[in-house]
């Protein structure tokens, strides 16, 4: 017979880890965690250079808990002595809070499709097939870039494809998105010398908004403050790319507003991630903003039991794209599994303590406005 479990988690990185160790405190007995390839293998393939531009501080023995722990009472920061952690570190630290709850995660392993029925669900993975009474989404958006955001533009690099910013050797470039990730290319490229110009729908270096949702960080703006050669970064906003193409052995890049941008190097795509909510396909429905609708539980509204954890939450105008905000849906989840399956609840108390619970978004604010 095939494995039964009360919930299937998939993805075994920040939320699959989080929501895994709480359920466990809970007293779960009877569920995985399925990692299509190693604990936090989103963090693992980050450029060698990125760093988290949340900063890691051990607080949380006076009670600030480090915006990068996804658990009461541990901190990257003490864990790894890195304020900026890299990806590859991240990962050692999930791996650890993986070995301390002793959570059962089943690494190499791929999930190939997700049928409701009346009982729960079937997964189809690679090891065989398996149902669950619940499945908590938590699979990311890193591994799944935006690679098509216009035609065309599958001719350039996305930047989740790098692996390392020393890898890219050329003395002039082109950079299509402003936010965060191409910002952060910006200032790899621009330090080791190249020219870069950076073409941005949205000016995110003139905003002043106290959220990193919707402008820069000031990790990041102290950075590119800070470039040696300020000359060699131009920052081109209001201009949307719309097609492109090559001509004349160049690249090309056309803009809303009918100009062309030429680079004699493949262009830099950051713009961002579709996510991997595209392959529920019809399990879910979408909003607005073109995220996944949910009850107040993060409960997919068009299939009960199905739950969402990590960056692809979104409530209204509300955005959870960092750790410091997705982690503090994990218990919501965890509660509403736990009222069904009547576990221990105990832990949810320091849980809240420690500022790890936001159950009413009426006082999220401009914390988590887009």
């Amino acid at each position: 017979m095939k494995p039964y479990y009360d919930v299937i988690i998939v993805g075994g990185g920040a939320s699959g880890i989080g929501i895994g160790s709480i359920l466990q405190e809970m007293g779960c007995e009877h569920f995985v965690i399925l990692e299509k390839g190693e604990i936090g293998a989103s963090f693992r393939n980050w450029p060698q250079e990125m760093r988290f531009i949340t900063p890691s501080f051990p607080a949380q023995g006076f009670g600030q808990t480090d915006l990068n722990a996804i658990a009461p009472k541990t901190s990257p920061a003490y864990t790894l002595d890195e304020e900026h952690p890299t990806g590859v570190d991240y990962a050692q630290y999930l791996e650890l809070i993986a070995d301390h709850f002793e959570l059962p995660v089943e690494e190499n392993t791929t999930v190939y499709s997700v049928v409701k029925n009346s009982d729960g669900f079937e997964v189809s993975i690679s090891k065989g097939d398996i149902s669950s009474r619940f499945l908590i989404w938590a699979a990311g958006e890193y591994q799944y870039p935006n690679r098509k955001p216009f035609p065309g533009a599958e001719l350039a690099l996305h930047s989740s494809e790098v692996k390392s910013w020393a890898d890219i050797i050329e003395s002039e470039h082109l950079i299509i998105g402003g936010y965060e990730s191409g910002m952060d290319a910006a200032y790899q490229l621009c330090s080791r010398g190249a020219k870069v110009k950076v073409l941005a729908k949205t000016n995110t270096w003139e905003f002043d908004h106290s959220d990193p949702s919707v402008s820069l960080t000031p990790y990041t703006y102290g950075r590119i403050r800070k470039l040696e050669d300020p000359e060699k970064l131009e920052l081109i906003g209001n201009t949307e790319a719309v097609h492109m193409y090559q001509e004349d052995g160049k690249y090309a890049v056309k803009t809303a507003d009918n100009k062309v941008y030429y680079s004699d190097t493949k262009p830099i795509l950051a713009t961002g991630f579709t996510g991997s909510t595209s392959l529920l396909g019809d399990l879910v429905t979408r909003g607005d903003h073109g995220k996944v609708l949910l009850t107040e539980d993060d409960e997919v509204v068009k299939t009960p039991g199905l739950f969402l954890a990590g960056p692809e939450v979104r409530h209204d105008s509300h955005v959870f794209c960092y750790i410091y905000k997705f982690r503090q849906r994990y218990a919501v989840v965890a509660k509403a599994i736990a009222d069904n399956l009547q576990l221990d609840q105990s832990i949810l108390e320091q849980y809240r303590q420690e500022n790890f619970i936001l159950d009413d978004l009426s006082m999220c604010g401009e914390r988590c406005q887009c």
